[in-house]
């Protein structure tokens, strides 16, 4: 037989820091964050290439494309100042915290919609574990 092989002090350590919950928590959240903002792009835009289904509807308010104002600026004293693209990016998260307004809403609604176990169902939950670990 063999005998477990043990971890020294710092991989130990690195291990224990690993399996905490919060550790994984962070790493899915960062990861599903990433994916949802694919879905975010395509309601709101990229503020790039892709104008989204509200960059098509406010171009298609104001006619053409979703407005871009990055060219736009102001020349004092022989200086171009760049406000449009500062115009631009506000729009850009104007946009964008709209749908995750709507997105968080509805999911506080969604998320309301479960109902809570009540303590005696826990309780009663529990005791039925405890009885099927002992007959095991």
């Amino acid at each position: 037989m063999s005998k477990p092989l043990r971890t020294s002090g710092i991989v130990h350590d690195f291990k224990t820091f690993i399996n905490r919950g919060s550790v994984v928590d962070v790493a899915v959240a960062f990861v599903m964050g990433a994916t949802f903002k694919t879905v975010i792009d395509a309601v709101a835009g990229d503020g790039k290439n892709n104008q989204g289904i509200l960059g098509g509807l406010v171009g298609a308010v104001f006619g053409g494309n979703r407005p871009n104002f990055n060219e736009k600026g102001l020349t004092l004293n022989g200086s171009f100042i760049p406000v449009g693209g500062l115009l631009t990016a506000v729009l850009n998260f104007l946009m964008v915290s709209t749908v995750m307004f709507f997105v968080i809403k509805a999911y506080g609604r969604f998320h309301r919609a479960k109902t809570d176990e009540t303590t005696n169902e826990l309780l009663a939950s529990i005791r039925d574990e405890l009885r099927e670990q002992r007959k095991n």
